[in-house]
């Protein structure tokens, strides 16, 4: 029982990064219900499970290797999240959104992504991260040109957890995460946003590097509204 945890803990490891919940704690899951915390939040952003999908207990107990209780404990935290909703009757399916959800999660990104490009170039000079910003960048291009979506995931992940660091603003590394931006992601599943992610964080990149908070802000706010038009125009 002890070796077969030891690989769900590998499988469940979160990627450390934000656009997500899962960068509200970038350290390995320590216990069984965060092997299946991770393990569905993962599976969100590799679109191993998509909205309105529903999660039968006893399948994940199967699949995650834990107890029943692990897994309720696991899908309340979900819920508190707002990655799943919890149904009395229903049991657990991943939150879908409706269109006016959508934007209303938009609209937070957009000003919170701004904000931590800016607080990104602030910090930068003194971080001592512009390599591994950089470094980021350079794996979501290898990622994208290898059609690699679960390492362009990680490295995207990597991006995001860089400019928290940099920007060292500890209650932005709190509520940013926070923002469903997976959901997103996995409901409106669009060729075009990878593209136009490598773009716009290029763009992000060059302003915190250069250490120009407005540049950074603006680019921030920029990428979002990109996305939200990305996603309006694919519903019309």
């Amino acid at each position: 029982m002890r070796s077969s945890r030891t690989t769900l803990k590998a499988k469940a490891q979160p990627l450390s990064s934000p656009e997500s919940p899962t960068i509200a704690a970038a350290q390995y899951p320590v216990s069984a219900s965060e092997l299946v915390f991770f393990g569905i939040v993962n599976g969100l952003e590799l679109q191993k499970y998509v909205p309105a999908q529903r999660l039968v207990e006893a399948d994940l107990a199967a699949q995650f290797g834990v107890g029943r209780n692990s897994v309720r404990e696991a899908l309340q935290r979900l819920a508190a999240e707002g990655i799943v909703d919890l149904h009395r009757h229903k049991g657990a399916a991943i939150r879908s959104l409706s269109m006016q959800e959508t934007l209303d999660v938009l609209d937070v990104a957009e000003r919170m992504t701004g904000l931590l490009a800016r607080a990104a170039a602030r910090g930068a000079a003194s971080s001592g991260l512009k390599k591994i910003l950089l470094d980021s960048l350079r794996a979501l291009k290898t990622a994208d040109a290898a059609n690699d979506a679960a390492t362009f995931t990680k490295a995207r992940r990597r991006f995001y957890r860089c400019l928290l660091d940099m920007g060292g603003n500890r209650e932005l590394q709190r509520l940013f995460p926070t923002i469903q931006m997976p959901i997103v992601y996995a409901q409106y599943r669009l060729p075009a946003l990878q593209q136009l992610r490598l773009r716009d964080y290029g763009k992000i990149a060059t302003a915190v590097r250069a250490g120009d908070p407005d540049a950074a802000e603006a680019a921030g706010a920029a990428h979002v509204q990109h996305v939200r038009q990305e996603i309006i125009a694919g519903s019309i």
